[in-house]
């Protein structure tokens, strides 16, 4: 790059100074010589990539690599004039010496039509059979398909294929009986494939799969065969029809029995339980009427206790109101009449003081009994009282009652002590509204 020192230049400041040149033309051609150059290498990476991938081989899963040119040494030692890539194995081509030919390892099928092959008896019989048929990939024996087929469609391989396969049948057919080949077309197929495995080996062929399709013949041999084996067939099918039905039969007679022994089990059973509902009904009843007759008998006491007491009462009462009115009075009278007969026989001065003198001790008597003057009076009219308290409690009458006991018999006590309580309440509503305590009074004068 050449610069050059021309016309002088002023800077930003203001003081001049010089200022170089560029060549624009040398610049722009190393720019163009960096791009061709980086081109170039870009060519030639894109080029040797493209002559290695045209090189390199690599084998496809379902074909296999053929390399020939040159020789090639196995692990055993065996000189070979190719190699042979499988399933993925990769190398180099040598341009020019060696070649690379593709060997299809797909599955081929095979459709084996055998017409009148002849069979141990004579009897001409047509099979149809399709197999599956590859080239082997073991090494061993790939060396004979790549003599025989390299090169060559599949359909030429199927064909080679087919006619080896339909000699094997004729050969195996010949061995065996129609009815070994009919009956048994399995072990049929497994003769098949041995007798022709030596055949194919040798042209690096394997049978993957062969099956029987059809085993006929045109004399009618198989049929006839079948005709009996047909019969007995259906005449076992019938007899085992008629003993399944015998059995079903059986089977629902049976049912049928279990089913009414079952039935007239579960009746019993349900007299037995309702024998036992009456049972428990009838002890219930009895315990329910027990306990009736013992409340009503339990009341019954109650009230003939009541009324015993109140008897006693009535007693008690007639006691006090016999005394009251006739005791007291007569006592009382007879004081009188003492002192009159005195007042009497003493000077009529004296009768004025003698009749003071009974009304004081009267007076001093009814002192004298203080609170209980009162009490006699009520004692005095107490049999009107009570009986009318009588006479109310007998209007009450009791038509059903339902005893709750909770174990321990308390519950009947309880109702025979209601009618004692009832004149005991009546009592005490009395003494509230008049005042007169009259079982007290009777436990005072008792007392006293």
């Amino acid at each position: 790059m050449q610069v050059s020192y021309g016309q002088q230049a002023y800077s930003p400041t203001g003081v001049g100074a010089p200022v170089p040149e560029v060549d624009s033309a040398g610049l722009d051609a190393e720019i163009l010589g960096a791009v061709f150059l980086a081109l170039g290498a870009a060519v030639a990476i894109l080029v040797a990539l493209a002559i290695v991938r045209s090189l390199l081989r690599i084998a496809r899963p379902n074909v296999a690599l053929i390399f020939s040119g040159k020789k090639y040494r196995r692990p055993d030692g065996t000189v070979l004039p190719y190699r042979v890539l499988l399933q993925g194995e990769r190398a180099f081509r040598i341009p020019i010496i060696q070649r690379v030919d593709e060997l299809d390892m797909r599955l081929l099928p095979v459709d084996i039509v055998v017409q009148n092959a002849y069979s141990a008896g004579n009897i001409p019989l047509h099979i149809h059979a399709v197999a599956n048929v590859k080239i082997y990939s073991d090494e061993r024996y790939i060396g004979n398909a790549i003599e025989r087929f390299l090169g060559r469609g599949p359909a030429e391989v199927q064909l080679v294929a087919q006619q080896t396969l339909e000699g094997a049948v004729r050969e195996v057919i010949a061995t065996l009986t129609p009815e070994e080949v009919n009956e048994d077309r399995l072990a049929f197929a497994q003769k098949l494939a041995e007798a022709a495995f030596d055949d194919l080996r040798k042209l690096g062929l394997k049978v993957d799969t062969l099956k029987i399709q059809t085993v006929s013949d045109d004399t009618g041999y198989l049929d006839s065969l079948g005709r009996p084996r047909i019969a007995a067939a259906l005449r076992d099918a019938e007899n085992a029809e008629n003993e399944a039905q015998q059995q079903i039969t059986q089977a629902q007679a049976e049912a049928q029995r279990r089913a009414e022994v079952a039935k007239a089990e579960a009746e019993t059973e349900i007299l037995q339980k309702q024998n036992e509902l009456r049972q428990i009904r009838a002890e219930l009843d009895g315990e329910a009427l027990a306990v009736e007759r013992e409340a009503d008998a339990a009341a019954k006491t109650a009230r003939a206790e009541a009324e015993k007491a109140l008897q006693t009462l009535r007693a008690d009462l007639e006691k006090k109101r016999l005394e009251a009115d006739v005791v007291i009075p007569a006592e009382a009278q007879r004081q009188a009449k003492a002192i009159l007969a005195v007042g009497e026989a003493a000077p009529t001065v004296e009768n004025g003081s003698a009749a003071v003198r009974v009304l004081e001790l009267m007076s001093d008597a009814w002192k004298a009994m203080g609170p209980k003057a009162k009490e006699l009076y009520v004692i005095q009219h107490l049999e009107e009282i009570v009986g009318t308290v009588v006479d109310q409690l007998q209007d009450v009458e009791v038509q059903e009652v339902n005893v709750l006991d909770p174990g321990d018999g308390s519950g009947l006590a309880s109702y025979a002590a209601t009618y004692p309580k009832m004149v005991a309440q009546v009592m005490a509503a009395l003494a509230e509204s008049t005042g007169v305590d009259v079982p007290a009074i009777l436990s005072n004068e008792g007392g006293a």
